[in-house]
């Protein structure tokens, strides 16, 4: 991978601003990669190129004319399809949407566009974002870019994949049971979940719902971590957008891993998770356990009782955002949705109670961790990448899972206790396959988590059988 759609962002942005390279240059490039690749892998679903080009001319014009330049200026980027885009589709996975054109951007879209960013497309994701594959039935399934029968999971799998496959730099997610994790889990690339009101939205249909966040993709930690710094804001109409932490502005320092204490956990101690996963998660995080102040084995208090309050939880707010579809469009929505929707017709009001104060007790054990611990290192996700024609695993270990949920349980788990969360590449599986790290801490500790994976990444690129995987891009030009 030599081309300048390659670069990190960092890196293009510097020659950006050097006048090493042109904006212009950068976008064709990516445009170039994507063209050849993305006919395997169906990642970049409706693409704005001809905006994208006049943009980028404007671009270029800012920096011959040494005009001020914005964080971004000139990067190209391609943004999830449940992200609201001024004058480009967005269907959000949904027949129901599937000729929508939102006359704004949404906030978060907004906010990277006037740091200069240029928009490239839009990227597929399951139908409002419902279950960690990534298909649906106005676009088909995007695959994973090192075997495109597979899933790439999600729901931001077509951010994922135009991310490994050299599509642009960097890309929007977003993450409620693990989106933006599980995608860089299985495409070998990062995502970063931050705390809630970290990146502001305004759009999300149950305004108290900590759940649902925003949040970057890159190929690194620093870029993820560049994109995040054009994305944080303040917006009054989220809850919990109330303030821009200065912090997660300034540019990055790696943590020193020997002042590090670090907990290690297998499954979070409630976690369905693959043997042979388990097993080359423990045999790699014995290779650089040693590089920390304190590594102890030791599991979150979540408690089996865990994933009953997260299904309620979730269907309470499926219902409030999907209930009046589901009476009026069943015809047009997939299984995911229908049946997350439906499940709470199951559940009383008790039982919503029962939850909150379940997911109340969840949080405050997860937080009371961190005074003994700096940062949680666990699994990212349970299984390796599975063909794509299936909505789901169906079993782990043999053991049959009870619903479509429970596999993603390694990301939800966490969910529950609304952290600050990042994965970033762990090398390939036993079926030559991407892993993923994660790599958490308490709600509000975005900066330290962040400080930690650029450290920990930096460790593990140092090892081939823990370095970032890259697909094959000849291979995939091939069958495209």
């Amino acid at each position: 991978m030599t081309e300048l759609c390659d670069l990190t962002a960092r890196e293009a942005r510097r020659r950006i601003g050097t006048k090493e390279i042109s904006p212009v240059e950068l976008l064709e490039s990516c445009i170039a990669r994507t063209e050849k690749v993305n006919p395997a892998l169906n990642a970049l679903v409706t693409e704005c190129f001809q905006r994208a080009r006049a943009e980028a001319k404007a671009a270029e014009a800012a920096v011959l004319a040494g005009e001020a330049l914005g964080l971004l200026h000139g990067l190209p980027f391609a943004v999830k399809d449940l992200e609201a885009t001024e004058g480009v589709r967005t269907t959000y996975g949904s027949l129901i949407y599937a000729e929508n054109v939102p006359a704004a951007d949404q906030v978060s879209v907004a906010a990277i566009r006037a740091e200069g960013a240029v928009m490239t497309g839009k990227t597929n994701t399951p139908e409002f974002g419902a279950g960690a594959n990534t298909r649906n039935r106005v676009f088909g399934a995007t695959g994973n870019p090192f075997d495109p029968t597979l899933t790439c999971a999600g729901s931001s799998g077509g951010s994922a994949v135009a991310l490994a496959a050299g599509m642009v730099p960097i890309a929007t997610g977003s993450d409620y049971g693990g989106s933006l994790r599980t995608p860089a889990s299985f495409c070998g690339v990062v995502g970063f979940r931050p705390s809630p009101g970290t990146v502001p939205s305004e759009a999300r249909a149950v305004g108290l719902n900590p759940f649902s966040v925003l949040g970057p993709m890159g190929r690194n930690v620093g870029d993820a971590a560049f994109l995040l710094a054009a994305m944080t804001s303040d917006d009054a109409r989220d809850p919990f957008g109330g303030g821009i932490d200065p912090d997660l502005i300034e540019p990055l320092e790696p943590a020193d891993p020997a002042s590090l204490r670090v907990a290690i956990s297998e499954d979070l101690g409630c976690a369905p998770m693959d043997d042979g996963i388990r097993a080359i998660f423990r045999e790699r995080t014995k290779s650089f356990r040693h590089i920390f102040a304190d590594a102890q084995d030791r599991d979150p208090e979540l408690g089996e009782t865990l994933h009953r309050a997260f299904e309620i939880l979730r269907s309470v707010n499926f219902m409030a955002a999907h209930g009046e579809r589901l009476a009026n469009h069943r015809d047009k929505l997939g299984p995911n949705v229908i049946s997350n929707t439906e499940m709470g017709d199951q559940f009383s009001a008790a039982d919503v109670a029962w939850a909150h104060l379940e997911q109340t007790g969840i949080y405050r054990r997860f937080t009371a961790m961190f005074d003994e611990v700096d940062i949680l290192i666990s699994p990212a996700a349970a299984v390796s990448p599975f063909p794509h024609d299936q909505w789901y695993p169906e079993e782990i270990n043999g053991e049959p899972l009870p619903n479509y949920m429970r596999w993603m349980s390694p990301a939800y788990a966490l969910t529950m206790a609304t952290p600050a969360a990042c994965v970033i590449p762990f090398g390939v599986d036993g079926k030559g396959l991407p892993m993923g790290l994660q790599i958490s801490g308490p709600n509000g500790s975005d900066r330290q988590v962040l400080e930690a994976a650029l450290a920990i990444e930096d460790v593990l690129a140092q090892n081939p059988e823990t370095a970032r995987p890259l697909p094959d891009l000849a291979k995939l030009e091939a069958a495209a």
